[in-house]
């Protein structure tokens, strides 16, 4: 199992949050299933860069925004 920064769930949460998104939705516009967007914002599945790339997009942020501070 995968856990990644607390930092990055939280930040990944609080923008879905804001967006008025659910998981399903986030996941319906990067591509995947809701339960793999589920896991990567709980820690549970490795992030891969396109998909980062994609999900910034979809909060129309840029990736370093909300995950740099995980890969420092």
């Amino acid at each position: 199992m995968v856990k990644s920064s607390t930092n990055v769930n939280f930040k990944l949460q609080n923008l879905r949050k804001i967006s008025n998104m659910s998981y399903e939705e986030v996941a319906k516009k990067v591509g995947i299933c809701k339960a793999y967007y589920w896991q990567i914002e709980h820690g549970n599945r490795r992030l891969y860069y396109d998909l980062a790339l994609k999900i910034a997009k979809v909060f129309k942020k840029k990736p370093d925004d909300i995950f740099y501070s995980y890969y420092k």
